[in-house]
């Protein structure tokens, strides 16, 4: 072999030697790149896994905010027994859907739903879940925990809900009924002020025959009603609604499927602590009869009086329930009247029945020195729970909103109603004959007496946040 020979073979031998380099480096690189690979797609994967976990629990928060949502308390309900009225309707909203919970009030003040061991499936494969802790923050808020799952990973959020009531109440209407409504004849129902002040407010839910007008009737509002499926029905070439006759009235001046309103609850039982006058029975009933001026009364169940002459009522009358009263005079009111019955009493076996003529003036006009804080009780003309109520005489003015599971106006019934007319009963309300009401809402801003609103839970988003 010569020299150059070996030459060859020598550079031969460097070459082989840094191929198996290369391809080590190179290998080697791959599996770096293999491994980094990996690694980003477990990352990316874990990533992805744990917002799933944190969109799990703000899937929880929307379900919890439903639920929350059908949640509603009497405004009468005192501040420090809030968290448990409300723990209380909570628990039947759930049993309803079949939603695991655990009532740990008495123990720790608190109310879960579902659990760390058994949580609320929202999907399987891969599995995704949530469970929270409802605790009370002070008596004006509440706090919920709301910890997501999928998979292996769990996220948590925290939010807080407030006490608070509705936007908006039927006083914010002329007419509010729970059920249907019928104007049968020239019955003309008008704002004092503006045409506003005469919207009616419809709920209808168990009857698609919402609204029926017949004949000369007109209603110089709108008309806005809760059921989806809600039938308006005009009769009469003169029957409208907003200044317009025939489908333009309708098309024009009624809102169909609008969301449900506030109908506050009258709390009868605070009138209570101003009737110390005489108490009227079915023995001593014939006694106050006619001719007579009555202040701070009871009249006492199954009592049943008919006030057949002049009658002055000042301050409140309050009637037990059941009971049948009937004025067939003249009556002069400067009060308020109560009708203590069942709010779910829709029977109308209960009446108030005023055949004659009604004048109303307000309480404040009663002199202070005798009265008292009762003068300040605006707002009111009279508020009965479980009793039907009809008007067929005229007035001047009612002097505050009128409220009852039933009401009637009939014959030559009409006059301004210094508010609104309620009725709390899903059952037909009427108005037939010549009635023309008028009503006079301008500067009232507040809540009538004797009435409170309902409480709901407010979802407050500022207070939303991720706990570590």
């Amino acid at each position: 072999m010569n020299a150059k020979t070996s030459r060859n073979l020598d550079r031969r031998g460097i070459a082989l030697l840094a191929a198996l380099i290369f391809i080590v480096l190179f290998s080697a690189f791959s599996i770096g790149v293999l491994s980094l690979s990996t690694a980003n797609v477990q990352t990316a994967s874990n990533h992805h896994t744990s917002n799933l976990a944190r969109s799990s629990a703000e899937s929880g928060l929307e379900y919890v905010r439903y639920w929350f949502s059908q949640v509603s308390l009497p405004g009468t309900i005192a501040a420090e027994q809030r968290f448990a009225y409300f723990v209380d309707k909570l628990e039947s909203i759930l049993q309803g859907y079949d939603i695991p919970f655990e009532n740990l009030l008495e123990a720790d003040q608190s109310f879960r739903i579902g659990t760390a061991e058994n949580p609320i499936l929202l999907q399987a494969g891969p599995e995704r879940s949530f469970y929270a802790e409802i605790r009370p923050l002070g008596t004006e808020r509440i706090r919920i925990r709301i910890s997501g799952r999928a998979g292996d990973f769990e996220r948590t959020i925290q939010a807080d809900f407030a006490y608070g009531t509705r936007r908006h109440s039927v006083f914010d209407f002329g007419v509010a009924t729970k059920g249907p409504l019928g104007l049968w004849g020239n019955i003309q129902i008008e704002g004092v002020n503006i045409s506003v002040e005469s919207d009616v407010y419809i709920e209808s839910e168990d009857q698609n025959n919402a609204l029926t007008i017949v004949g000369n009737s007109q209603i110089a509002g709108d008309v806005k009603i809760v059921n989806s499926n809600a039938v308006v029905t005009l009769q009469g070439g003169k029957a409208g609604i907003g200044g317009e006759t025939g489908q333009a009235a309708i098309d024009n001046h009624v809102q169909i499927g609008v969301p449900a309103t506030e109908f506050p609850y009258p709390n009868t039982d605070y009138f209570e602590q101003y009737v110390d006058g005489i108490t009227i029975t079915s023995a001593n009933k014939s006694s106050y009869s006619s001719d007579t001026t009555l202040e701070n009364i009871r009249i006492t169940a199954n009592a049943n009086p008919t006030f057949s002459g002049n009658v002055t009522l000042k301050g409140v009358v309050f009637i037990e329930y059941p009971n049948q009263v009937v004025f067939t005079g003249n009556t002069d009111v400067i009060g308020i009247i109560i009708g203590d019955g069942d709010l779910n009493d829709h029977s109308g076996t209960s009446t108030i029945e005023f055949r004659g003529n009604v004048s109303s003036r307000s309480v404040s006009e009663l002199p202070v020195e005798q009265f008292g804080k009762l003068t300040r009780e605006t707002g009111t003309f009279l508020m009965a729970p479980g009793f039907a109520v009809s008007f067929g005489g005229s007035f001047d003015t009612l002097n505050g909103c009128i409220a009852a599971n039933g009401v009637t106006f009939y014959g030559n019934a009409g006059g301004v109603i210094g508010g609104s007319v309620i009725n709390y009963s899903p059952t037909l309300m009427t108005l037939t004959g010549n009635a023309d009401l008028y009503f006079n809402r301008t500067g009232i801003t507040s809540l009538p007496a004797g009435f409170f609103p309902e409480i709901v839970i407010h979802y407050d988003p500022s207070s939303y946040l991720e706990i570590p």
